[in-house]
This record gives structure tokens, sequence and C-alpha cells, in this order.
């Protein structure tokens, strides 16, 4: 018996740092600004080509982003790249008031998030980003989920006036839009497989999780619909209906606090347009250190948890 292919991983912080790298080869605006972070942020290709136009402040969250507003005013089109733990924690107010409030055109590129820093701990972890990012106004926030989503949501954030928030990843994951064209759409979900029991939502490193819980409930009789919603704001309300009238129930899946985060955003919707049965799955607390399989074992973001939590969800 052959062995089954290897399935190939990627990583979407490479996919962001050479989609930056072909963007600002053909846009001299565009620049680079970081936090002492090239080498976690791959930014060493573009420091290589463009050291004119890479600005790194050192160890310094509420300069870096005052220094890129600054830089929008000035008609330059800066890209945000730290630690999203950092660039979304200690430089918040700055983003509130520089980016928001003021519309600048900066791109906020929040990397390494989630768990991804695992035995760092509770102070390296990421899971309130996405929470405090949709409290502020009407700032849209991206969450790709594999290379093809991310190389094509940085060519859209480069595109679209104002400010943006990606969230790319740190370890790797495979390619769960692969021959879908388009890979991302702002503001749409992509429906990942067909199903009329249960709807799984999920987005970033999660839409895989969710997928494979997809299988092995597939292999119990239960149908589930899983969409990638990679845009949290703003969210596929559409697709959020679809689910709610045509499913059983909906199971959200993030790497990040579901209070405010995707799981928030998705009931608070369905709890005044269309009420639905609902798991939201998350960190639901300080993560303790620990690595990451640990941690994703320790809040049931595995495909047995999530299909467990989907299974509980059609029983009750």
């Amino acid at each position: 018996m052959s062995a089954a292919p290897e399935i190939a991983m990627h990583d979407c912080r490479k996919a962001f740092a050479q989609t930056l790298i072909e963007l600002a080869r053909a846009d001299e605006r565009i620049v680079a600004v970081c936090n002492d972070s090239v080498g976690s942020s791959n930014l060493g290709g573009f420091r290589e080509e463009f050291p004119e136009r890479l600005i790194n402040v050192g160890i310094a969250e509420q300069n870096m982003v005052g220094v890129a507003a600054g830089l929008a005013n000035a008609g330059y089109l800066p890209f945000v790249s730290a630690a999203s733990p950092f660039l979304t924690g200690r430089a918040t107010e700055q983003i509130k008031a520089d980016i928001v409030y003021s519309g600048a055109n900066v791109k906020l590129c929040g990397q390494s998030p989630g768990v991804s820093y695992g035995e760092l701990g509770p102070t390296h972890h990421s899971i309130e980003d996405i929470a405090w990012m949709r409290a502020l106004d009407d700032l849209p926030i991206v969450v790709p989920a594999d290379p093809e989503q991310t190389v094509e949501a940085v060519r859209w954030a480069a595109e679209v006036e104002g400010p943006v928030f990606l969230r790319i990843g740190r370890y790797k994951v495979p390619s769960v839009s692969e021959g879908q064209v388009p890979a991302f759409r702002p503001g749409r979900a992509e429906q990942l497989t067909d199903g009329d029991d249960v709807t799984l939502v999920a987005n970033g490193t999660m839409v895989t999780v969710a997928l494979q819980a997809a299988g092995q409930l597939e292999a119990s009789g239960i149908r589930a619909r899983v969409l990638n919603m990679a845009t949290v704001h703003p969210l596929d309300h559409e697709s959020l209906l679809r689910a709610a009238r045509e499913t059983r129930g909906i199971v959200t899946v993030e790497e990040s606090v579901p209070r405010g985060g995707l799981g928030g955003a998705a009931a608070e919707f369905l709890a005044e347009n269309q009420p639905a049965r609902m798991r939201l799955l998350g960190t639901h607390e300080f993560a303790v250190t620990g690595d990451v399989e640990y941690l994703f074992d320790r809040f049931d973001l595995t495909p047995g948890g999530v299909a467990d939590a989907a299974r509980n969800l059609l029983a009750t």
C-alpha cells in the first residue's frame, strides 16, 4: 500500500513579506515600519531590496504607530508589521486616535497572533487583538487562512484607502483555498463544504481544524457546512443568515477570545436577525504556558474538540 501524499505546509508570514516586496517594486509610496521585528516579520528581504524604505523604531510600539501615521500624512503607504500582542496591546490609543479616528491610510499587520508564541505565555499570546480592534469604529479586520488568502488580502489592503488590520499567522498551515478564484473577497465568506446539519464558522489557522472536524462528522453521518470567515469586519451577514436558516446550529472556531471576536460578532448579528443555537469555541481564559499543540487541546481547538462541540449542540 502506498503512503498517503504529504500535505504541503506554508508560512503565511513569508507570503505576506514576498507580496509586500512585489507591491513595493511597483509603488514607491510603500514603506515598512516595524518594532525591532525584522526577523519575526520576515522583512529581511524587504530591507535588502529597499533599505531606505524600512523604518525600524526599536521596541517602541506607540511611537511606531505614530511614525506610520505621519508617513501616511506625507503621502506614503505604510505597512506596520509587529507581533500582534504588542501592536494591538501597547499601541491601542495610537491606533484609535492616530489611525482609525483620523482615517490614516495605514495597514496594521499583526504577526504571530493567537497562542503562536506557545511557551512564552500569556504576555506574548495575542488572543484579545480581534476584540480590541473590533471596538474601533469601522476598521476592516482580516484573518487569512492560508498563503493564497494572505497574498490577496495584502494586495487588497494596499489598494483600499484607509486603515486595515491584517492578522498574519505564525506557524505553517496547509492551503484551504487552492483553486478558488479569488481566494479572498473582502466581507465575503468562502463556503468550503456543503452540509445541512451544522455550520462550522472559522478563520485563520482554525479553518483547517474545522475542515478536519467536518470530515470526522461526515464519518458519523453528520453533514457540516464549513465557512471560511476571513473578514471579521465587515462580517458576511448573508452567509450567516443562510447558515442559521438552513442548518440546525452554528459552531464558531477561532484562535482568539470569542468575547468580541469572531464568535461574538456572529452571535451579536444573529441574536438580532436570526436567532440560532450556537457554540463559541476559542480561548476563554489566559492561556497557560505550553506549546501550541497543548494549548489547542486545552481549549478544544482540535478536530475532535470541534466535532464534539457540534455533536453536543445538535443533541440539545
